[in-house]
């Protein structure tokens, strides 16, 4: 006789008819939801989680490696591991099972778009895959430029050219980073500086989406070894140096 209420539930796999009864009919509407976002990186993934409305944040104290380890990779560095997506979850649960679904989620996501890889991809592995895309997440928002920036730098790498992506340099920098990228910055040599260093960085610099992953692995029929920025979100692409330097004049020293 008992009516039921409306809202959010969330429910075990295991659960009986008679519990399943007892939740829509009781009070129990008590499911949150937390959202990672396209380009976080790994820090801001736990930070948003320790602060997440009814998530139980049981891996505050643990180092990444040791997080990593608990969620079963060992030795994997976490950056770039976890897809960005909308999580829900009832209250109460713990931060590591969301980690898990996340984790989980990008292993679905990389394996499809490393088995619909493209022969023009200079890419050898799933992995290089995933650090591609995340430089090519942190590059653009504009979809459509996706494939054009992956095929610059698919050709750059068939070439032995290095990368030169200034986002890899300001993720090496970490909190040294000021805000403002300087010719200095550029000299710096670290790990992830790909204008001091040839090939991919040691691992992502951040989460990519699900069309960076494809973009990655998919570039566009392209013979472009460049790009700047026009100003209004979108990229301008050069095949030589010459047509390169005359979009720099174009859409970044006249400003």
């Amino acid at each position: 006789s008992r009516r039921i209420l409306a809202g959010s539930y969330g429910f075990e796999n295991s659960i009986t008819p008679w519990q399943l009864l007892g939740k829509l009919t009781g009070s129990d509407v008590s499911v949150g939801s937390v959202t990672l976002v396209e380009g976080w990186t790994f820090r801001q993934v736990r930070q948003v989680l320790a602060a997440a409305e009814g998530l139980k944040p049981t891996t505050k104290s643990l180092s990444d490696a040791d997080l990593m380890t608990l969620l079963g990779r060992p030795g994997v560095p976490p950056e770039g591991r976890f897809f960005p997506d909308t999580y829900s979850y009832p209250r109460g649960t713990s931060d590591v099972k969301v980690l898990q679904r996340a984790l989980r989620a990008m292993d679905k996501r990389l394996d499809a778009a490393w088995q619909a890889r493209s022969s023009r991809t200079a890419l050898t592995s799933p992995d290089e895959a995933l650090i591609l895309a995340s430089i090519i997440e942190k590059e653009t928002g504009r979809v459509a430029d996706q494939g054009q920036i992956s095929a610059v730098f698919n050709n750059r790498l068939f070439l032995g050219m290095r990368l030169q992506t200034d986002p890899t340099v300001i993720y090496g920098l970490g909190p040294h980073f000021s805000g403002n990228l300087h010719k200095s910055d550029l000299q710096n040599d670290t790990p992830f500086n790909t204008y001091t260093r040839a090939g991919l960085p040691p691992t992502p610099i951040a989460m990519p989406g699900r069309t960076a992953l494809l973009a990655a692995v998919q570039p566009a029929q392209s013979k472009a070894l460049y790009f700047v920025a026009r100003g209004d979100g979108s990229s301008q692409f050069s095949a030589t140096l010459d047509e390169h330097n005359r979009a720099v004049d174009t859409y970044q020293r006249k400003k």
